[in-house]
Parts: C-alpha cells; sequence; structure tokens
C-alpha cells in the first residue's frame, strides 16, 4: 500500500486484513483496506533490511538445491533397486565413500562380476562379504546405465552449484560475522544454522517487542484457542516455514548433546509429549535464546543437564513449605 506523497510501502499479512467472506471482488477489497488503514488498524510486516533479504535469498536457494540432490540421490538408489542391486541394504550411505567406488566400478564396466567390487569395501563396512555380494548380484540394462551416468551428472552439476552459492553466502555474511559466532554457542546450532537464522529475522531485535512475538513470528509457540474457558487445540502458529524447518533441524542436533540444557529438556518432555512436540519446544528455547543473544550481543549461557531438576526441586520446596505454614497457622 502507498501512504502519503513520500510513496511509503506498507507489507501486509493478508490473514490479518480478511474481510467477510462472499461478495468478494478487487473493488470491494480496496475499499475495505482503505479503510482499515484510515481507522489505524494496519500493521505492516517485518520486512529486513537489503543485505539481510539477499543473504536470505541465497540460504533459502541453498535449501532448495540441497533437496534437489537428496531427489536425486533417492532417484538413482530406485534404479538401482529395479535393477536388484541392493546397496542400501548393506551401507549406510550408499554416496560414501565405499558407495561411489563401487558404482563407477559398475557404471565403468559392460559387465562385472561382484566378486571384484569387495576389493573396494573396508573393514569398517558392518555388512559381511557375502551379503555384500549377495545385494550386488544384479542385471543392468543399457537404460539403467543410462539412467544412472545421467543422474550422476545432475547431482555433481548441482553440487557445483551450491559450492557457488556458498562462496557468495560467505561474502554476504562477512559483516555479521560476530553474530553468527555467538550464535554457534548454542547448543545445536552449527556455523551453516547461525547463517541462516541470521538471514530469517536480522540482527536487530528491535523489530520484535520482545522474544515471545519473535517466537510466534517464527510460528513455534503454542497456539491460544479457547472457547467457554476450554482449551480447544495448543498447535503452533502460522509463521515461518524456513526458519521454523531450520529450528526442528537444530532441535535434534539439540537433543543429541551431551550434559546440555537442551537435552535435558528434550529428555523431560519426549516421554509424555511425543517426539515431534518435545522438538518443537526445543527449538522454541533455541529461538528465544537467539532472541536475547543478538540484542545483547553476548555468548550462550550454558545452565547445564541439572537446571530442570533444580527448578522442580525449588518449585516443590516453597509448595511444601506453603503448606507447612498453612498447618502451623491452622
Amino acid at each position: 500500500m502507498i501512504l502519503g506523497d513520500d510513496f511509503t510501502v506498507l507489507l501486509v499479512n493478508a490473514r490479518h486484513v480478511k474481510n467477510v467472506p462472499g461478495h468478494k471482488t478487487d473493488k470491494k477489497d480496496s475499499r475495505w483496506l482503505a479503510k482499515l488503514l484510515l481507522s489505524g488498524l494496519l500493521k505492516g510486516s517485518f520486512i529486513p533490511e537489503r543485505p539481510i533479504r539477499e543473504l536470505r535469498d541465497l540460504t533459502r536457494y541453498k535449501t532448495k538445491l540441497t533437496n534437489q540432490v537428496t531427489a536425486e540421490k533417492n532417484r538413482f538408489q530406485k534404479i538401482l533397486e529395479d535393477a536388484n542391486i541392493k546397496l542400501s541394504s548393506v551401507l549406510n550411505d550408499v554416496f560414501g565413500a565405499t558407495g561411489t567406488k563401487i558404482i563407477n566400478h559398475i557404471l565403468g564396466h559392460e559387465s562385472y562380476r561382484p566378486e571384484d567390487i569387495l576389493q573396494y569395501v573396508h573393514g569398517k563396512v558392518k555388512s559381511s562379504r557375502e551379503d555384500i555380494k549377495e545385494a550386488l548380484t544384479g542385471y543392468i540394462t543399457p537404460h539403467h546405465r543410462f539412467m544412472l551416468k545421467t543422474i550422476m551428472r545432475n547431482i555433481s552439476r548441482i553440487e557445483n552449484t551450491i559450492a557457488e552459492v556458498d562462496t557468495q553466502i560467505e561474502v554476504c555474511i562477512e559483516p555479521y560475522k560476530v553474530e553468527r559466532e555467538l550464535l554457534e554457542s548454542i547448543p545445536g546450532v552449527s556455523k551453516v544454522g547461525s547463517t541462516c537464522i541470521i538471514a530469517e529475522v536480522g540482527i536487530d531485535m528491535g523489530q520484535f517487542p520482545d522474544q515471545n512475538h519473535l517466537a510466534s513470528w517464527a510460528g513455534v509457540c503454542p497456539g491460544s484457542n479457547e472457547t467457554a474457558g476450554k482449551n480447544k487445540s495448543g498447535r503452533i502458529t502460522y509463521g515461518n516455514k524456513y526458519l521454523r524447518s531450520l529450528l526442528v533441524e537444530c532441535g535434534w542436533a539439540a537433543s543429541r548433546t551431551k550434559n546440555t540444557y537442551m537435552s535435558a529438556k528434550y529428555k523431560s518432555l519426549v516421554g509424555r509429549r511425543g517426539k515431534k512436540k518435545a522438538i518443537i519446544a526445543v527449538g522454541h528455547k533455541i529461538l528465544i535464546a537467539t532472541y536475547f543473544i543478538l540484542r545483547d550481543k553476548i555468548e550462550f549461557k550454558e545452565l547445564g543437564p541439572d537446571h530442570l531438576s533444580n527448578f522442580k526441586r525449588d518449585r516443590l520446596i516453597a509448595y511444601y513449605r506453603q503448606q507447612l505454614e498453612k498447618l502451623t497457622a491452622a
């Protein structure tokens, strides 16, 4: 929307200006928006500065490219299984060092014997030689060979593009290296994760009134749906889907760390709430920590795995002290 003579652009969330359904036209929508603007009921959405927006374009594009590589690898394994080659059943990573050597040998020879490929299997592979030999016994047609070579070339092309995007990301993140290093102090947040967080939320936390507004904007805080004193649903709200998926990845990484508050938080919730809700809760904690780290420019303060136990103990002590005072007064 254009305001006044200075042509200020106001970007508004469509969910916040929804009109009564029915009899919808573009002219009626325009009049409705103008009425809301004159009443002061329009709230502008968060738009980061241009360097952050450019960094966001790069990180989101890299995510798309990475997903394409994953899809191509899945398609590659499907072609292998169609040729009765079951590499995924004997190798943890089909595209690891051993898997790559085996695939190159298969594609480089018109006819091959499984016994000749066993030389590429190192001692750390847990599967037996007999199982590997059986998994490699297949029949590759010219069509299979063409498809596999084409997919390999496409994977190589996309990975080269990802390397170029990574180089440009490093150029764009240079002014925010201090903030990135501070975010890396959070358990589960890697160099890539901290870069993507900065790309999505920026470094100016003055855009958000407090940490709860940031969590609501990201879509990782519990929803509010209460009617007649009853809570209907507590599912998470709509928000930034890119940031939410990133926080889930960081949450999984944090849940596997040792002797940290994040892992203790996950273990305390997973038993009664389930894995998915526990991971969202850990991602919420990571985002709250991000808010204060970027606002105050401080490192993450590790509370330790016993923080939750001490917190519960203090609450129990306060509760029983209150009950004892009531009994004494009676």
